[in-house]
Formats: structure tokens, C-alpha cells, sequence
């Protein structure tokens, strides 16, 4: 019996849709957050953009996953657009190539019935999503030190506590972190012309730094 090609194997997880991808609503969200923020799935994704295109098998050897994880889970964010397929890189019909696939991701968990098992879902994924960032962090902190000394000072931590407007805060929210302190004295500023808009304690925090793919 022939073997079958990527195409052929990799057929049965495409998307449905790539016209869809970043604006899934409810249970298709759901879908979409179980599938990314499983901090194999993540690592494996990260792998990709980061070092490249690379084989399942390639991607076992890095990770010390067995072969058959790694395709299951390359064929889960494939269906839901994280990564696909690179036939192209193929030598023979045995190697199965992947690359990642950049996409939106975009949600709120107070969308969903507070109580529900789907608000739960989305509240996970944001908890999942906040420990990852701290992975990173922690591994910045970590290895930072023997950074050479340039990278060090590109690097920045900055945090601000400001009274803001809703409004104000969404507008920050669309912002490059490098505008927080500017942003910062702006908010401090309108205190003096508009004192007695409604304001709320904003607490905004960022980094920059170097981050490789953050292991589980």
C-alpha cells in the first residue's frame, strides 16, 4: 500500500475555515483557548516561530516528547490555524514539515454566564495565559545577568499607578508599552484640567526583554 503524502496526512485536521480564523465567538472560541493554552501545544508553537520550520521528529529530539505526542499535538493547533504544514521542505513523503502560523487571539472571559462551565473554560486560559508570562519572566531573571550588557539596557521594566477614565485606559490598551510613561503624564495632567472626571486606580505594568520559547 503506498504511503501517503503530508497533504493526505495532514488533511484531516485542516481548518475549516481560514476566512474565520482570530474572530471565533463563543464555543468555537472555547475550542480555540483549549487548544492553545495547553503549555505543551504553546511551547511547540513558540519552537516553531522562534527556531524555525522543523519536522515532528526534530521537534520529539528538542523537546523529549515522544513522537506520537508531538503529532497529536501539532495536528490540534493545526486545526485550530497555529501552525501548518511546510511540505515544501520535505525530502521524501516521510517527513512531516511544520511552521508556525501567526494568528489572532482575542477574548474576555466575562463574556460568558458567570457560573458556566464555558466561563470557566475562558477564565483557565486567561490563568494559563498569565503563568506562561511569568515562565517567561522568571527565566528572564533568571539568565538576564549574563546577557551581554547591551541587551540588558534595551531591556526595561517599567510600572505606573495612574486615575484614568475608561476611555483613557482602552486608548492605552492600544499602545506600544513604550508609551506607558508618556502616557502616564498625560493621565497626571488631565487630573489638573478635568478634575472632576470619573477616574479609576489603573495599574499598568510592562516588560520588554529577550524570550525564547517558554518550556512547561
Amino acid at each position: 500500500m503506498p504511503r501517503r503524502t503530508a497533504s493526505e496526512r495532514h488533511a484531516a485536521t485542516s481548518p475549516a475555515s481560514t476566512d474565520t480564523l482570530g474572530s471565533e465567538t463563543g464555543n468555537a472560541l472555547l475550542d480555540v483557548l483549549t487548544a492553545f493554552h495547553h503549555p505543551t501545544r504553546r511551547w511547540l508553537c513558540e519552537l516553531l516561530a522562534v527556531e524555525g520550520p522543523a519536522t515532528v521528529g526534530q521537534l520529539a529530539r528538542r523537546t523529549g516528547l515522544a513522537v506520537g505526542s508531538v503529532s497529536h499535538h501539532l495536528g490540534t493547533l493545526h486545526r485550530y490555524g497555529f501552525v501548518e504544514p511546510a511540505p515544501e521542505l520535505a525530502r521524501d513523503t516521510r517527513e512531516s514539515w511544520w511552521r508556525s502560523r501567526p494568528r489572532q487571539l482575542s477574548w474576555d472571559a466575562t463574556d460568558y454566564g458567570e457560573g458556566t462551565v464555558a466561563r470557566r473554560i475562558a477564565g483557565a486560559a486567561e490563568a494559563e495565559n498569565f503563568r506562561h508570562h511569568v515562565r517567561a519572566v522568571q527565566r528572564w531573571l533568571a539568565e538576564g545577568e549574563s546577557a551581554p550588557a547591551e541587551v540588558r539596557h534595551a531591556s526595561v521594566a517599567t510600572d505606573t499607578l495612574a486615575a484614568a477614565t475608561v476611555d483613557q485606559m482602552g486608548e492605552l490598551s492600544r499602545r506600544l508599552t513604550a508609551l506607558v510613561v508618556e502616557w502616564s503624564e498625560e493621565c497626571r495632567a488631565d487630573v489638573e484640567v478635568h478634575p472632576d472626571a470619573e477616574r479609576l486606580p489603573v495599574r499598568v505594568s510592562a516588560r520588554v526583554f529577550p524570550s525564547g520559547p517558554v518550556k512547561p
